[in-house]
């Protein structure tokens, strides 16, 4: 199984540097623009994929539909464990705004309910046993979010969970015998025209 794995595309929220975690803000126009330069990627690539799955927050799920268009494949129910990490308290905020708030330890103040690395990464651990078992040989397009894709990457790849993923970014990783193997990683060469 090939399993490619997307950020979405830019939102309003991204560029003014406010946590959205699953507070649902759309694509604004430049993220569109971002998935559209992603899909005419892929189309003109080798690999081919089967499908197109997404968190159900409409940020993911308007990027995941401008791909499966563009690639004519299907777009699967939105799947809900891709959604974002809950940030709680901190959703909304800026990060002058949190580190008055809460101090340098926002993620892990109790009083913030900020979900936890644990949770995000049983979550994802439960998508991918899920969607191998389903698509042993497919080729799968996943568009999630940030937070959860660093904790998704680790929990495939020791030492993938990098703290910041560029809005549109793209990996792709394989799964065989061993596990999962990591082909392309945090890779915006797509963007390059509008960066």
């Amino acid at each position: 199984m090939k399993l490619g794995l997307i950020r979405h595309g830019r939102t309003d929220w991204n560029a003014l540097g406010r946590i959205q975690g699953i507070t649902d803000i759309p694509l604004n126009d430049e993220g569109k623009r971002q998935a559209m330069l992603l899909a005419s990627r892929l189309a003109g690539e080798e690999q081919r994929w089967d499908a197109v799955v997404t968190s159900g927050l409409s940020r993911a799920a308007e990027t995941g539909k401008i791909i499966a268009d563009k690639l004519g494949i299907p777009l699967l129910e939105p799947e809900p464990l891709l959604i974002e990490r809950s940030f709680g308290k901190i959703e909304g905020t800026t990060e002058e705004e949190r580190l008055a708030a809460w101090g340098q330890g926002w993620r892990t103040n109790p009083g913030a309910g900020v979900e936890t690395d644990e949770s995000v990464r049983l979550r994802a651990a439960a998508f991918l046993e899920s969607y191998t078992a389903r698509m042993p040989q497919g080729n799968l397009l996943a568009v999630t979010h940030g937070s959860f894709l660093a904790q998704m990457l680790g929990v495939m790849v020791e030492g993938l969970d990098q703290p910041y993923l560029h809005n549109m970014c793209f990996s792709v990783l394989e799964h065989g015998e061993a596990g999962w193997q990591s082909l392309l990683h945090n890779c915006t060469l797509h963007l390059q025209e509008i960066s």
